[in-house]
């Protein structure tokens, strides 16, 4: 079972670096980049700190997010157990973000879907294994 969950978050780590990638440079898909940098604009006019007053420039936003997945994303799939569970709650994080990003400017519940399953995965990893006692040694 360790298998499964090893596999689950290496390939969901690579999936987030690929993400983050796409989102920090044109050399991946020039045509996608231009896409996360007009959505972005979008996504910074309902940012949920906006209320406090802090609106982020969309540029830096994007950015910020693609360089978060990037690097999330490596140390979920390669990095320690501390960082991979520390990556696995940023990632979270950021999940959560995008989810109420897409529902507060109405999008399609399908345009959530990928957001939720990467969420998902993300919990399934962060409980894996918990609640399950430990064998003591007399057993």
């Amino acid at each position: 079972m360790a298998f499964v969950f090893t596999g689950i978050r290496v390939l969901l780590g690579l999936f987030f670096g690929l993400a983050g990638l796409v989102k920090v440079t044109e050399q991946i898909s020039a045509e996608v980049y231009q896409q996360m940098k007009t959505q972005f604009v979008q996504f910074a006019d309902v940012f949920p700190l906006k209320d406090f007053g802090y609106k982020p420039d969309p540029q830096q936003y994007l950015l910020a997010v693609g360089w978060v997945e990037l690097v999330a994303g490596i140390l979920l799939a390669f990095g320690p157990q501390i960082l991979q569970e520390i990556s696995n709650f940023v990632l979270c994080i950021i999940m959560i973000g995008a989810i109420y990003t897409l529902l507060v400017l109405k999008e399609p519940l399908a345009m959530c879907a990928p957001a939720t399953v990467c969420l998902g995965l993300l919990l399934l990893l962060a409980v894996r294994g918990r609640g399950v006692k430990p064998k003591s040694k007399s057993e």
